[in-house]
């Protein structure tokens, strides 16, 4: 096991830090999740995107003390990142994280991953940047992992292990990008976000981290549809590969109307 860092937790700059939670029927574990990103990152905020939950994922969120948007209805990953890059824009944040409600993803690395800011736009959470990494996948889910990875690895020009992680980081010129384009296909999101990102030039790199077990729940989708989302994944890196793109994309973006229309949510 790696040992998570034991410096100052909060961020290395002054920047301000938004922590984006995306959250479906997470009511058992987000409370927790919120309480530990605010007690080792007392400097950042924490928006849940509540993503059409039929639970108490909103309340108890709030009473833990995040900030929360709720979406009318299931949007999915990607349309709740949106929906919180565009809230960070707005409210002119520096840097957004995102962040799992299940508590799989450890907020000591905070700190770690946002001070490679200074070198990449986007910087991922990575499980398998290490060979002894304990966290494993087998068989066609590890293959389409592999797939993915090369082939994104060419087109940002490093080494990336993990490109369907959600534990990232991004500075405002990503965000920028993301608030406008980034994409609501399950682990597509995930996957077609770095393309998006690196064909407008935007940076990106990867820290080790360690996956912990989900807190609570269930996961949202399970082994099979998992790899069946995989390899809809591999589809959709390939139809990314052959768009078009704005060769960049400008800050002043974040002032256009279209970033007013926020997926309806509703602030509380």
């Amino acid at each position: 096991m790696r040992a998570v860092p034991t410096t100052d937790p909060r961020p290395s700059t002054d920047s301000r830090v938004l922590v984006i939670v995306p959250a479906w029927n997470e009511q058992a574990s987000v409370g927790d999740t919120v309480h530990e990103i605010r007690s080792t990152n007392p400097g950042v905020d924490v928006l849940v995107v509540d993503d059409g939950s039929g639970d108490r994922t909103a309340t108890v969120a709030a009473a833990a003390g995040a900030s929360v948007v709720r979406l009318p209805f299931n949007l999915g990953v990607g349309g709740a990142m949106r929906t919180g890059y565009r809230h960070a824009l707005r409210a002119g944040y520096d840097v957004a994280v995102q962040i799992d409600a299940d508590g799989q993803h450890d907020p000591r690395y905070l700190d770690t991953l946002i001070a490679e800011l200074d070198r990449v736009d986007i910087c991922i959470g990575s499980r398998f940047a290490r060979a002894d990494d304990p966290y494993t996948v087998r068989g066609p889910r590890r293959w389409a992992m592999i797939l993915l990875a090369r082939v994104l690895s060419r087109l940002a020009g490093t080494t990336l292990t993990d490109v369907t992680s959600g534990f990232r980081v991004c500075n405002r010129r990503a965000m920028t990008v993301f608030a406008e384009h980034y994409p609501a296909e399950y682990l597509g999101d995930t996957v077609e976000s770095l393309v998006i990102a690196t064909r407008v030039g935007c940076r990106v790199g990867q820290v080790p981290v360690d996956m912990r077990r989900r807190a609570a729940g269930q996961p949202s989708a399970s082994p099979l549809k998992a790899a069946v989302f995989l390899c809809r994944a591999v589809v959709a890196l390939g139809l990314a590969l052959v768009r078009r793109w704005p060769a960049t994309f400008d800050e002043g973006l974040t002032d256009s109307g279209a970033l007013q229309t926020d997926a309806r949510a509703e602030a509380s």
